[in-house]
């Protein structure tokens, strides 16, 4: 899957699912301070994430990530290594 497709139905989820202003979403911005989600918020972004691309985050995914380009980039790279 191309990256932009990734981009594309990750920040659609975030804004109708989420409720997140979408114009604050950007590449470099803070994915956990633009997000305010709860934990439980989190597992539901995990369920939404699988049923979308079929690949699971954990826990360790999201401490590794600090804004919505690592973000698009853990989920590439999930794709990828299930496709591999």
């Amino acid at each position: 899957m191309e990256r932009e497709k990734i981009v594309d139905i990750v920040n659609d989820f975030l804004v109708n699912e989420f409720e997140v202003d979408g114009d604050e979403i950007s590449n470099d911005a803070n994915l956990k301070k633009t997000l305010g989600l709860d934990s439980l918020d989190y597992i539901d972004m995990v369920v939404v994430i699988e049923s979308n691309f079929g690949v699971k985050l954990g826990e360790a995914d999201f401490k590794q990530m600090v804004t919505f380009d690592d973000f698009y980039t853990t989920i590439e790279n999930k794709i990828a290594a299930k496709n591999a």
